[in-house]
């Protein structure tokens, strides 16, 4: 843009500097011309009156008149008189010398080097005589190259100037779009504290406000979707608490141990759901977990649940850190979804296996397989008994992460889901820790 302004700014001003100073170039050459031949007639007149007064008109006196003009002292003024030598220094041809005296008025004639201008002036006798002042081409355009130099340089200057400002006003308003467009991607990244300082011309400046307000209103509606979040997952509360004494009411034994563990892990879970959500989207900091210690957690979890069932099972992989920029709740939401995928949707005794490594965690099983991933993937409408919510989550979990959601048939011939990370993607700074091996 900045360059585009530019080009326009120094294209116009040319053009209206040629047109302008082309015609005021031809003005000044010929108002120098006029000049020199003005100060020709002037010199010419003189010249007629210094013939008025000499007495006799004999050509000593006609020495000594044209020895009195300054034109005569510097070798340009001739006094022709019929059939008599010529006083002076002439330059004209002899045939416009003639045709000056038989028309009897005063003309400009070529000469060589310049022009030569002859009055006729008409003695005593009624004889006629041709005054001859001759005007060089060095005089007809004298000053010319300094004016059209002036002019010149007037022009330069202007193009100049003109190109500077439109490139100050081009670099203002390149540096107030580029503001706002650092901002809108801040704020799309993830920054919720992005804001872009109004500046520019008054159409960016509003701009601006109009995204500081978009922002705001979109951080507004996300913190009420969060407290929406967070209210209804408060009323699980009593429902959860009553499910409790139920549970603690059970005699002691594994089956009563599992089931208070996992309402100990439900409401550990609540909680952690209604604290995030009753935090202000713009508060939150950008989280990094490590998706290998995360599928070790959940696997042990899962892994009773298996026993009980006779699943077989396997897991490889997991040997490095695998850091992931998803909060930690959230990966373990998704883990969660993926595991609880193959029990709630395959026979008891079916088999999976689970595969975590940098490029991303992978779960194949031995069931009947999703005939149609796209709709697995649509809330409410995913077929075979299940609302799609939880693909869905882990759908924007892996794109959050940086990676996709890929659903296709496993090696045991039944259902392979996958969170396939970005192998490009750039290294998550974070600090070393071992990691939990999962390789069973």
């Amino acid at each position: 843009m900045r360059s585009a302004l530019m080009r326009l700014s120094f294209a116009i001003t040319s053009m209206i500097a040629l047109a302008f100073l082309v015609p005021l170039a031809y003005v000044t050459k010929q108002i120098a011309h006029d000049r020199a031949l003005a100060e020709a007639r002037y010199q010419a007149d003189a010249m007629v009156a210094a013939l008025a007064s000499a007495p006799g008109n004999g050509s000593g006196a006609l020495d000594r008149a044209v020895a009195t003009v300054p034109a005569g002292q510097s070798g340009r003024l001739a006094v022709h008189l019929g059939g008599e030598p010529t006083i002076g220094t002439s330059h004209a041809l002899s045939a416009d010398v003639d045709r000056a005296a038989r028309q009897r008025r005063s003309l400009t004639a070529d000469a060589p080097g310049g022009v030569a201008y002859l009055q006729t002036v008409v003695l005593d006798g009624d004889r006629t005589a041709v005054v001859e002042v001759y005007v060089s081409d060095d005089d007809l355009s004298r000053g010319v190259g300094a004016a059209w130099l002036a002019l010149a340089g007037l022009a330069v200057v202007l193009v100049a100037g003109s190109t500077l400002v439109a490139d100050r006003l081009g670099a203002q308003i390149v540096r107030a779009t580029r503001h706002l467009a650092e901002g809108a991607r801040a704020f799309g990244d993830g920054d919720l504290h992005a804001r872009v300082e109004p500046e520019g011309p008054p159409e960016l400046r509003d701009a601006a406000r109009s995204f500081n307000r978009m922002a705001e209103q979109m951080v507004a509606f996300a913190d009420a979707e969060r407290e929406l979040a967070a209210d209804l997952s408060h009323r699980l509360r009593t429902p959860l608490t009553a499910l409790r004494l139920d549970a603690d009411a059970m005699p002691p034994g594994p089956i009563g141990e599992r089931m208070r563990q996992a309402f100990d892990a439900l409401d550990d879970e609540i909680e952690q759901i209604i604290t995030a959500a009753r935090r202000s989207a713009a508060d939150r900091t950008p989280q990094t977990s490590d998706l290998v210690e995360v599928v070790a957690d959940r696997l042990a979890f899962w892994s009773v649940l298996a026993e009980d069932q006779n699943r077989p099972w396997r897991v490889t992989g997991g040997r490095e850190p695998v850091y992931v920029p998803v909060a930690e709740s959230d990966l373990v939401s998704a883990v969660d979804c993926l595991l609880g995928n193959v029990f709630q949707h395959t026979a008891e005794g079916t088999a999976f296996e689970v595969h975590v490594s940098a490029r991303g965690l992978t779960v194949d099983d031995a069931g009947p397989g999703i005939a149609d991933p796209d709709r697995a993937l649509r809330r409410g409408s995913s077929g075979a008994g299940s609302t799609g919510l939880g693909l869905d989550i882990v759908r924007r979990v892996a794109e959050t992460a940086g990676g996709r959601l890929v659903i296709e048939r496993s090696p045991l011939r039944g259902a392979r889901i996958a969170i396939e990370l970005d192998p490009f993607a750039p290294e998550i700074p974070t600090t070393h820790r071992p990691a939990r091996r999962v390789v069973r």
